[in-house]
């Protein structure tokens, strides 16, 4: 009736002629006539990096629509105006926004814009920007469905306007999870529980697909519920301007009933600078918290507010046990006993030795209760300006000037930038002294990057031109051992060459590297037949060419046996990013395509995600590839080196999730026990978000005998936040850390590693985990002891005397059997000490029932620790006794 209405009202404005003509039209069509070119939109489209491959269909779907619309580039967005002033905002599969954008939207939306948006939208940006859009949309894109389903109509009133035969068929989507009860499911899946496939709020509407694409959902379907989600947003009465006050006009116009032509382009926004993988992630899973946003704070961001506060101070107080508890163990007496009385805020003060610090523990620990309580009086500004500050404060209290650290891995990556600028033996010295003053045992050294050797290799076609008349793996090794430090051999297995190393070395941006460019049959391919997938900057092997693998085979050996390298690192073990629900594939070399046709008579160019049995077959084919050659470089190379070292720096996504984006699956290879060490990149910019990426590994019980070694980013990091990750890493049952990179550790860093792990002469022949890891078993023991025992002395447990008397048994029981074993490992040993740390964390468990309710992180804490010695025993029966 709308459309007839206005049809009506134009017809008015004609002749009489004109008008039958219009009349008919209107009647027989049951639309508004088409509309010319100059006739204003009222929809806007937002084109991004995300949605770029899938332009074509989209813009194929917006023509059947029937109405102009614009086109707005995601790279323009930096205010609200730049939203544009049509009444509807569609965002298709924008996966990437930065946090003005968000405000931005939020801004242009309180003025009267109403958005629409499809897929898994946001998912890519910060954390804050993801809680922002659930907002504004009213739901978040759960997961993904693993085959199509049914969508069905809603039975709620409100979504009548969705209930057209045309708007149902079946799609491949996600489930949408709403926020509140104001919140429409609009349709849903066909599946047990019926979960949200469309939710819609007063100004926006959530399409739980990837619209404009073929492999979600029919053209005819996308177009049909776009069309029904503009027509309600518009009908709405509040809805009946115009256009959207103060904002920009501007866009480039797209007549829909036509395709684009010169005089009414769409602009095509440019290709943004390619952006790591790595740096996606971490963007992905960053806490942006605004001081002064009054964006409303659901009960589960309230929760984990607390909680991180909670955490925070538990961090504080464990930190400052620990640094007592050594001072005790070599004597200072003046920093151990007397300091603990403040660790925790039940004891008495020792304001004048550690000015503020129980203060700011209390004051903290009243906000972190008060948060839920000024959410629920909706002062969010008020709650996120405490949280902030009461962080901030509690930052300062860490104990950044003592000693702390326990015997553990303390890693960093020696980038081959900051190798090349060192420029000779005498330069790198200089980094590798403030590596050991820092207290680093391990050193990630790069040796093979874009394709080059850091040193003069006679496997390799080509080192790296940047170096001249000198082997920096040469004198890397011989500045570590010095040192009493371990320098691992870091190597790029299927990354051939890298786009921003070329700008270095004045080379053409597609040079593939100096092996594929001497090799061409080895380059690995994506869905259109490029080496570099789209956004991004490196061409990549195909692992499936014997050729290829025998030579980085005989390159890995080239460098164990020419060098005494204590261990090679595997990086790039894996495929390019690749999103098979948009459409990016990659995996087509001339070997993989020619192998896998000859196991399954298909040639994999020409199935697609949707075949889902030979797509699953596809995927692990090219799984496998990987999972293969790593178990050929761990019998390879430790035939010619059996102490070596093998660790693998992987990506921390989920392990389906890895397999379909990467064909990394490293838990395989842990469980082979082909790897020593797993060095998953948990980059992130709190650590909040990087406990949330390292926690599902940690827990997992599907690594073997394996040691993991959470990787912490310093760039961008505050030198308190690097160390707050760092304590927490402490505090979980992992054995170390790596640190990324060397050419991020700055003075002020230097100074508080040098303080809390450095090298002093107590401490020099430290071991070191994956070296003498019966050893460190007894070390860690012996650390963990000494905070036991002092916490008793200042009666901190609060237990009974006949539980300390037990507990005090068991625990010299335990230290006997670690100290044996490490002195004499044997088979009879270590089952003896297994089965008496068993029996002691069972029991602890029990002794610790009442501290575990008034300090529930700290006896947490301790919890972590035994089970980092039990997965050292585990990892030392393997590499020790076999």
């Amino acid at each position: 009736m709308k459309n007839q209405e206005k049809c009506n009202n134009k017809i008015r404005q004609t002749g009489f002629f004109i008008f039958i003509f219009k009349f008919l039209i209107c009647n027989y069509l049951g639309i508004l006539p088409a509309k010319a070119a100059t006739t204003e939109p009222v929809l806007s489209v937002v084109q991004s990096q995300e949605n770029k491959q899938q332009w074509a269909e989209i813009t194929k779907r917006l023509q059947a629509i029937n109405m102009n619309y614009c086109v707005i580039s995601i790279a323009d967005v930096k205010s609200a105006a730049d939203w544009g002033d049509r009444q509807v905002l569609f965002l298709p599969n924008v996966e990437t926004l930065t946090p003005a954008q968000a405000i931005a939207l939020e801004e242009w939306m309180s003025k009267g814009g109403n958005l629409i948006a499809s897929g898994p939208v946001g998912s890519l940006s910060a954390p804050g920007v993801r809680q922002l859009l659930r907002s504004l949309l009213g739901s978040y894109w759960g997961f993904s469905l693993s085959q199509t389903q049914q969508i069905q109509a809603s039975k709620t009133k409100k979504s009548e306007w969705a209930n057209q035969n045309e708007l149902f068929g079946r799609v491949h989507g996600g489930v949408l999870i709403p926020n509140d009860v104001a919140t429409q499911a609009t349709a849903v899946w066909n599946s047990s529980d019926n979960p949200a496939a469309v939710v819609t709020t007063e100004r926006s509407t959530f399409l739980g697909w990837r619209w404009g694409t073929n492999t979600a959902s029919a053209a005819d379907l996308d177009s049909n519920w776009l069309k029904a989600a503009i027509t309600h947003h518009l009908s709405a009465p509040a809805n009946r301007r115009q256009k959207i006050a103060g904002a920009s006009p501007t866009c480039a116009t797209s007549v829909a009933t036509a395709p684009p032509s010169p005089h009414h382009p769409i602009a095509i926004a440019p290709s943004p600078a390619p952006i790591d993988e790595i740096d996606q992630l971490e963007q992905a899973v960053r806490l942006d918290i605004a001081p002064n946003s009054n964006v409303p704070i659901s009960n589960n961001e309230a929760i984990a507010l607390q909680q991180e506060l909670e955490n925070l101070i538990g961090r504080v107080e464990s930190a400052y046990l620990a640094a007592s508890a050594h001072a005790a163990r070599v004597g200072d007496v003046s920093t151990s006993s007397s300091s603990l009385k403040g660790e925790q805020t039940q004891l008495a003060s020792t304001r004048t030795l550690i000015p503020g610090r129980e203060q700011a523990i209390e004051q903290a620990k009243i906000v972190a209760q008060n948060i839920p309580l000024l959410i629920a009086q909706k002062k969010y500004a008020l709650a996120r300006q405490q949280w902030l500050a009461t962080k901030a404060n509690l930052w300062k209290q860490f104990p950044v000037n003592r000693r702390l650290a326990q015997a553990e891995i303390r890693a960093v990556w020696l980038d081959r930038g900051t190798i090349v600028k060192a420029g000779s033996d005498k330069e790198l010295a200089k980094i590798f002294d403030r590596l050991a003053q820092s207290g680093i045992n391990t050193v990630f050294f790069e040796t093979v990057n874009a394709g080059y050797t850091i040193y003069p290799s006679q496997v390799a076609p080509q080192n790296n031109p940047l170096i001249r008349g000198w082997d920096p793996l040469a004198a890397g090794v011989k500045l570590a051992h010095e040192r009493g430090m371990e320098l691992h051999a870091w190597v790029w297995v299927f990354a051939a060459g890298n786009q921003r190393h070329n700008e270095l070395i004045n080379v053409s941006p597609n040079y593939p590297g100096p092996v594929l460019a001497k090799n061409p049959d080895w380059a690995n391919y994506d869905h259109r037949g490029q080496t570099i997938p789209v956004g991004q900057t490196k061409p990549f092997y195909d692992p499936a060419n014997p050729e290829l693998r025998q030579y980085l085979l005989n390159l890995y050996a080239e460098i164990v046996t020419r060098y005494k390298v204590d261990g090679i690192q595997l990086d790039y073990i894996r495929n390019p990013f690749q999103d098979p629900a948009a459409g990016r594939t990659y995996g087509y070399g001339k070997a993989a395509r020619a192998q896998f046709q000859q196991l399954h008579g298909v040639d994999p160019v020409n199935i697609s995600p949707s075949q889902r049995d030979l797509w699953q077959k596809w995927t692990a084919f090219r799984t496998q590839q990987i999972d293969s050659f790593v178990t050929q470089v761990s019998q390879e190379l430790r035939k010619k080196q059996p102490n070596l070292i093998l660790s693998v720096a992987v990506f921390p996504l989920p392990e389906i999730e890895r397999i379909q984006k990467l064909q990394q699956h490293w838990e395989v290879w842990a469980r082979r026990g082909d790897i020593d060490l797993i060095v998953p990149m948990t980059y992130a910019q709190d650590t909040s978000s990087f406990q949330r990426l390292a926690q599902p590994w940690i827990a997992s019980t599907k690594l073997g005998a394996t040691l993991l070694l959470p990787g912490i980013r310093l760039l961008s990091l505050p030198t308190v936040g690097a160390f707050d990750q760092l304590q927490l890493i402490r505090d979980l049952p992992v054995s170390g850390y790596a640190l990324f990179a060397a050419e991020n550790l700055n003075n002020d860093l230097q100074t508080v590693f040098s303080n809390t792990q450095g090298q002093v002469s107590s401490t020099i022949n430290e071991p070191i985990p994956h070296r003498q890891p019966f050893k460190t078993a007894a070390v860690r023991y012996t650390a963990l002891q000494s905070e036991w025992q002092l916490v008793l002395q200042n009666d901190q447990l609060q237990l009974p005397a006949a539980t300390i008397s037990d507990f005090n048994q068991q625990m010299a029981v335990v230290q006997r059997a670690l100290d044996q074993l490490a002195a004499s490992p044997s088979a009879g040993n270590f089952i003896a000490a297994r089965a008496t740390l068993t029996r002691f964390q069972s029991q602890f468990r029990i002794w610790m029932r009442q501290p575990a309710t008034d300090n529930p992180y700290q006896v947490k804490a301790w919890e972590n620790r035994l089970a980092t010695i039990e997965r050292l025993l585990r990892y030392g029966e393997r590499r020790q006794l076999r």
